[in-house]
């Protein structure tokens, strides 16, 4: 069939289908500014943002030309999407107010179409390991930004802390992909992040107590919130589609690998869900995500290389502001209170995909070695004798093989190497370095 374009040009060519931002409709969209306030923005009304099933049918990126962060913003936003529709759906699950599921139900279905668009510009073309490949870059150069950004010291260190596993899991895929593909997960990175140990694997698997993190405040740095937002949804969206593709592999050792690292994925999705402000309402909640999507869609529509799915993250920006709109009124009334107090008066930075390779080894040189003890991060070596972290590894790896270790095994015995990516020098961990390279 032929692809059909999506009708997303500018608000004058499609009836309403654009996005002004508070300019006439007759007048030609300009890039966001550096500033932005989506509320003080005119975008698509409600009723005119509904969609075709040819216009939803989107054309996928070519898998041997794209660039590997336009990769990373699609599979962003198909979990943002996703986060926003299940919380909508929990939301009205516990809701008793029909009026209000009714209002809900209009949102999720907008945004069920956003998610299919941004889901269908994956092709079939490229398989499971090299989208999974795709979803553990973004697990790295995402976190490694937010890190960077982020205001709060012990939702900082949580990030830092996560960020090494994900790390790590980039590498076993990696070696994974080397046997059974053509193609190097050099390629589908681009070289922009590198491929070697973090916190190895075996040794990310903890108690579940040891997995609940403080709670941020909610009249704390919005920021935080936001960040905390993205990565539970990015990790939701892995874990789940971790689930759902880890037992199509039929070698029993690729299937293997996924089930051990998705177990590890749940565990990240504790991790980040429980930095979440556990004392806001539903109705602040669903503000929330709806300006969290409004910062996510502008900060990509600032960066997208690719004219074509710029075009989707500007089109989806003007639907989220109106949906944001929406959630206001909708808070107002269940609350009895103005949401937009707990807002900034401006979208923060934009959310950049770049290079983390200096800031991913610094973490890795000081931070390997931590584990999580109830809500704090600790060294393995200051743990009392008897510990859960033990006692759960032992539950867990039994007396192997474990998965992630063997998969790495089987590379050296296959090529007489493993697969590694050190484009900046020797690992910064000594024990971490390749001995067989050296």
């Amino acid at each position: 069939m032929k692809w059909k374009k999506l009708r997303l040009a500018g608000f004058a060519e499609t009836g309403g289908r654009g996005m002004t931002f508070g300019r006439h409709p007759d007048t030609a969209p300009e890039a966001p500014s550096m500033t932005f306030n989506p509320l003080a923005e005119t975008g698509i009304p409600l009723d005119q943002q509904l969609r075709t099933w040819s216009e939803l049918n989107v054309e996928p990126y070519d898998t041997r030309s794209v660039d590997p962060y336009t990769r990373c913003r699609i599979i962003v936003m198909n979990g943002a999407e996703m986060e926003s529709q299940w919380f909508s759906h929990q939301f009205a699950r516990h809701c008793p107010d029909l009026d209000i599921k009714r209002k809900l139900a209009e949102g999720r279905r907008i945004e069920q179409q956003q998610q299919k668009v941004c889901n269908w510009l994956i092709p079939a073309t490229e398989d499971v390991l090299e989208v999974t490949i795709g979803y553990e870059q973004v697990a790295v150069d995402l976190t490694a930004w937010i890190a960077r950004q982020e205001p709060d010291p012990y939702a900082r260190q949580a990030y830092e802390f996560g960020l090494l596993e994900d790390f790590d899991h980039l590498y076993r895929y990696a070696n994974l992909l080397d046997l059974k593909n053509p193609r190097k997960a050099a390629e589908l990175v681009g070289e922009l992040t590198e491929i070697m140990p973090g916190r190895p694997t075996i040794d990310e698997h903890r108690h579940p107590h040891d997995d609940i993190r403080k709670p941020l405040s909610k009249d704390g740095d919005p920021r935080s919130v936001m960040h905390a937002m993205t990565i539970t949804a990015a990790e939701q969206q892995t874990m789940n589609f971790y689930n759902n593709v880890g037992n199509r592999p039929e070698d029993p050792l690729a299937r293997a690998l996924y089930l051990e690292i998705a177990q590890i994925e749940e565990q990240h999705v504790t991790h980040y869900e429980s930095l979440l402000p556990p004392d806001t309402t539903w109705a602040e909640r669903l503000v929330m995500h709806e300006y969290n999507e409004c910062w996510l869609y502008w900060s990509f529509a600032q960066t997208e290389t690719d004219p074509r799915i710029k075009q989707v993250w500007e089109t989806h920006l003007a639907m989220e502001i109106e949906q944001l709109k929406a959630a206001v009124e909708l808070a107002k009334k269940m609350d009895g209170k103005d949401p937009t107090a707990m807002l900034p008066d401006t979208l923060p930075e934009a959310m950049t995909f770049e290079t983390n390779k200096d800031f991913v080894r610094k973490v890795l040189h000081e931070q390997v070695n931590l584990t999580g003890n109830l809500t704090e991060f600790v060294p393995v070596s200051e743990l009392p004798a008897e510990n859960r972290y033990a006692w759960y590894r032992e539950q867990v790896n039994g007396t192997g093989p474990v998965p992630s270790e063997e998969i790495i095994d089987r590379h050296r015995q296959e090529t007489g190497d493993e697969y590694r990516l050190e484009t900046e020098g020797p690992h910064p961990v000594e024990a971490l370095r390749n001995k067989a390279a050296e």
